[in-house]
């Protein structure tokens, strides 16, 4: 037994010993970002997460200036993604990957690595119902809505139905705006790529424009389908669900990790970030977002950022390759770039009769993009672990990654916390669910 511990431990300290880069995690950002050439980990890859710590009292992240940071809600549970209802209500999903077992040494070192990062606590499985009746920025009440569900994430209301995307299900409850509490198991609509393993569990979901069909995000079951594309059937896909038929069909293919989910103001054309693969070296691979063709396929497994062959993928698929559309614009390696959400081309506030309205952003921040970044757990020194902002003209990037939203490291390097799902709320204000930190951020202009 000591001798196995000794093992184990030793690994540990020869993952978190990896040489640091010398490029700047700013030089895998962009529109036209130039990628630099493989470094493969090699047996033993980098582990460098940020040691999750929480926030210390009266601490809270940093916006630039012109803006207030408040907490809109705290003392939640691994609050991962959000959702507004039309009555300005915030559903707030308090999630985590499903349990997993721990068969070799292998899967103990993943469990120590999710535990230091702050994602090894059990999954709350509930979505609470966020309140803020006087408007303050202060949600006065918080409310179980959906007890007992299996790792949520994505939600979506349509019609007099609320939709919940399950790790391995699409489900629906009957529900009316105003409605504080939800029972029973819900409705399967649709059965999702699931199982043991379940790697990236987190299905998003998003509402088509007509309220026919819901947009879903399935992320691979591995790195690079080591495990063969048998255990890949229907994922790192984003697919969409008929309604009417309760049929799936894949819309974008070749997504390894797909996760925020937005349309683009201008154009209305569908966005999404993607985490990328990992064990290329500290600045390969940049995660990404770019904007979703029906019919696309992105590279994963066996090319990445277009035609960028992976040569650890056997068998290789030229003609797979050569479909590979290059993604819109770099997030910067490894940084989980997982939160998406565009600031509406006009206030989305609803006003009684004579009401001053709250503050809008200023007019640079209109149309552009916010991104959530979890933060690295393979790269030296760590990269993400903030909100950036991306300027957007004519429905495409329009300038260079700006930081937004910072601090979420101490000075030690410890995660206070860890930003995920954002959203512009009705009020014009950006939240930010953060699941390390148990606190959904409320960011607003200053009056």
């Amino acid at each position: 037994m000591y001798r196995t511990a000794t093992a184990l431990a030793a690994v540990l300290l020869l993952a978190g010993c990896g040489k640091a880069t010398d490029l700047p995690a700013s030089a895998t950002y962009g529109a036209d970002v130039k990628l630099v050439a493989p470094d493969p980990d090699g047996p033993v890859p980098t582990l460098n997460p940020a040691k999750a710590v929480g926030w210390p009292a009266g601490a809270a992240p940093v916006a630039p200036a012109g803006f207030k940071v408040g907490r809109f809600a705290d003392g939640l549970d691994h609050p991962r993604w959000l959702y507004q209802l039309a009555n300005g209500d915030v559903l707030v999903a308090e999630s985590n990957s499903p349990a997993r077992p721990v068969k070799g040494i292998t899967d103990w070192v993943a469990a120590r690595m999710m535990k230091r990062a702050g994602a090894g606590v059990a999954s709350a499985n509930r979505i609470t119902l966020l309140r803020d009746a006087d408007g303050d920025g202060v949600a006065e009440t918080k409310t179980a809505l959906l007890t007992g569900l299996n790792s949520p994430f994505g939600m979506a209301v349509i019609g007099d139905w609320l939709y919940v995307g399950d790790t391995d299900a699409v489900r629906r409850w009957p529900f009316k705006a105003g409605q504080t509490t939800l029972t029973g198991p819900g409705e399967v609509i649709a059965d999702l790529p699931a199982g043991t393993p379940n790697n990236h569990w987190a299905r998003n979901l998003l509402a088509s424009p007509d309220g026919k069909t819901l947009y879903v995000t399935v992320g691979s079951n591995s790195n690079i389908a080591e495990g063969g594309m048998d255990k890949e059937a229907m994922r790192a896909n984003i697919l969409t669900l008929d309604l009417e038929t309760r049929t799936l069909r894949v819309f974008a293919s070749g997504l390894r990790n797909p996760n925020g989910l937005a349309f683009e103001p201008v154009s209305g054309a569908l966005w999404t970030t993607v985490n990328e693969r990992d064990m290329l070296g500290d600045n390969l691979v940049p995660d990404y977002m770019t904007s979703v063709r029906d019919g696309g396929h992105y590279g994963w497994p066996w090319s990445y950022f277009g035609q960028h062959v992976d040569d650890r993928v056997q068998p290789q698929r030229p003609d797979m390759v050569a479909k590979a559309i290059v993604p819109d614009y770099a997030l910067g390696a490894h940084t989980a770039s997982l939160g998406l959400a565009f600031y509406p081309m006009a206030p989305v506030y609803d006003l009684a009769a004579g009401a001053t309205p709250p503050p809008h952003f200023p007019q640079a921040y209109v149309g552009g993009a916010f991104i959530g970044q979890h933060g690295s757990w393979n790269r030296k020194p760590v990269s993400g672990y903030k909100v950036v902002f991306v300027p957007f003209q004519g429905g495409k990037p329009a300038g260079a990654t700006q930081d937004f939203l910072i601090g979420f490291l101490d000075a030690k390097g410890q995660a206070q916390g860890r930003p995920v799902g954002v959203l512009v709320n009705r009020a014009g204000a950006l939240l930010v669910a953060d699941d390390v930190g148990n606190v959904v951020w409320r960011v607003a202009a200053s009056k």
